[in-house]
């Protein structure tokens, strides 16, 4: 028996339960319509003159109804008379090419034949000014020669840092505008400075860029709209700070504030741009940034198909496995690092062989006298918190929380020949 094994074959794993965490589950009943009652405000579509080159901003993963939303856009663009095109708006993802954002387009289903727009993809970017603090602000080439240009996100916590302004409208501006350049200038001073760099960036866009409005969206816990606002130029930065608010109080969460071990099934860019969302962990890659659970160690089963093999994250974690690590795009997880400036979430977390060992070595590690009363939390990723399992140690909480539900008797996970949880 190798050294590993004689240290982890004695180690318990708790039976678990699944549970049922409930949250406001309020949605947009028709969100086509909303969006076209939206774009019919003063300052949306009507800025709009026919004949009008305009550039449609989108790329943000994992927002529910993108291709919804971007398809009633360029249709009430085209109703006005308008010429729309859609410009990749993620500053160095998709590998940092071309091909690459357009690939990225592709999967979120953002194509020219289901939009009806074309996509005109490049990594060419046009210097627009420089801050006080003297870093650049960068416009892709595309959007710079639009005749108006329209910017569709998401508004949600950033994962590393805070601010009235976090990811949004603001942030997709002068950093999904501003391309790979754009992303590598608004992070060379870190995150400790992104609260005034991003919307510092943003407003000078906004002011020498034809920037019309923005398709502001906000999210419920289950990751489906639950706010849809169009927001005109001159209001896009005052309108933000309150729909940030309205996210974070709707932001999905482990419904326990204190864990001893968290397992996660499957982290990857489609679920957040940290691979996991450490808004929902408590594991943040900086120290601007705070909030969650209390978390002691944290193990990361797998990679999502969609991620690519981009692994960015796995470094927060403390433990993974190797099939993690044999999937692991280094080049396209090293890149993310490289172009934030933050490089713990690529380094490679602990490798065991396989899910068994894997959380064994959390118990072990997690500081608790007693293995059995292991407080153990298991979740799919961090998009998929409404059913979650939890260790039997933490059912009489449970049971006393207004939001949690019970919904199986306690069982014993089971594992393969090979010690894995899932093929």
């Amino acid at each position: 028996m190798d050294i590993l094994k004689s240290l982890l074959q004695d180690i318990p794993i708790p039976k678990m339960v699944k549970v049922r965490q409930k949250f406001d589950d309020k949605t947009v009943k028709n969100p086509e319509e909303t969006l076209k009652k939206e774009l019919a405000k003063p300052g949306a579509i009507d800025t709009i003159k026919p004949g009008d080159q305009v550039a449609v901003a989108v790329g943000s993963r994992g927002v529910a109804n993108i291709q919804l939303f971007t398809k009633t856009t360029i249709d009430a663009i085209k109703q006005a008379g308008g010429e729309p095109f859609i410009v990749p708006c993620m500053g160095s993802h998709g590998g940092a090419t071309a091909e690459g954002q357009k690939e990225v387009l592709h999967h979120l289903g953002i194509t020219e034949e289901t939009v009806g727009a074309p996509i005109r993809s490049s990594m060419e970017v046009i210097k627009l000014a420089q801050l006080e603090n003297g870093l650049p602000v960068y416009v892709d080439k595309y959007a710079s020669e639009a005749d108006a240009i329209v910017v569709i996100n998401r508004v949600k916590p950033h994962t590393a840092f805070r601010g009235p302004i976090e990811s949004g409208i603001m942030k997709m501006i002068a950093i999904g505008l501003g391309k790979q350049k754009g992303a590598e200038a608004c992070h060379q001073l870190g995150f400790k400075y992104m609260a005034e760099n991003v919307p510092a960036m943003a407003e000078i866009m906004i002011e020498k860029l034809p920037i019309r409005f923005g398709v502001a969206l906000v999210e419920n816990a289950y990751d489906e709209t639950c706010l849809i606002e169009v927001l005109p130029a001159g209001q896009i930065r005052s309108r933000e700070e309150v729909l940030l608010e309205e996210a974070k109080s709707r932001l999905p969460q482990i419904l326990f504030k204190q864990v001893d071990v968290l397992l996660i099934d499957y982290i990857g860019k489609n679920i957040s741009g940290d691979g996991m969302d450490p808004n929902v962990t408590g594991r943040y890659p900086t120290p601007y940034a705070e909030g969650g659970p209390e978390v002691s160690k944290m193990v990361v089963f797998d990679l999502t198909p969609e991620t690519k093999g981009n692994a960015n994250g796995v470094g927060t974690a403390d433990f993974t496995t190797q099939r993690l690590v044999d999937k692991m795009d280094r080049a396209a997880t090293y890149a993310n690092g490289l172009t934030s400036t933050v490089c713990a979430p690529t380094k490679i977390a602990t490798t065991l062989a396989n899910h068994q060992d894997a959380i064994k070595a959390a118990i072990k590690t997690c500081n608790i006298l007693d293995y059995t009363t292991c407080r153990m939390v298991r979740i799919r990723d961090t998009l998929h918190l409404g059913e979650i399992e939890i260790s039997e140690p933490m059912l009489e909480e449970a049971k006393d929380h207004p939001n949690i539900e019970i919904i199986s008797e306690p069982y014993e996970l089971v594992f393969n020949d090979e010690g894995d949880l899932f093929a």
